[in-house]
């Protein structure tokens, strides 16, 4: 069986660099997802638990220091994945160029 010999164009490198770093976001998505989904699940478990055994002992450090601790490497986690543009992004900016613009335009009108 002969096989035919494939050229290659740099548009179909680019394409498939496009594709791959595509999926390894998708992957990073995903993990950050589940980890939430982990941490949401958990963390109601324990909060839960300890209410039940608490005899009214709710309101103390131990009974949210895994929620708060983890939530900060939550935090860390969506960082990592989002970027630290993560509230200001480019959208954000965009919108608020938009927003100044026609502020300023209303005002020479």
């Amino acid at each position: 069986m002969k096989h035919k010999d494939h050229n290659y164009s740099s548009e179909d490198f680019r394409k498939e660099e496009a594709f791959l770093r595509a999926q390894k976001r998708l992957k990073e998505l995903k993990g950050f997802y589940w980890h939430a989904l982990a941490y949401v699940l958990v963390n109601i478990f324990i909060v839960i638990t300890i209410t039940v055994n608490s005899n009214g002992a709710f309101w103390n450090i131990g009974t949210f220091s895994t929620p708060i601790f983890w939530g900060i490497g939550l935090g860390f986690h969506a960082l990592g994945v989002f970027g630290k543009n993560i509230f200001f992004g480019k959208a954000w900016e965009e919108r608020k160029i938009r927003e100044f613009m026609d502020k300023d335009k209303k005002r020479w009108e």
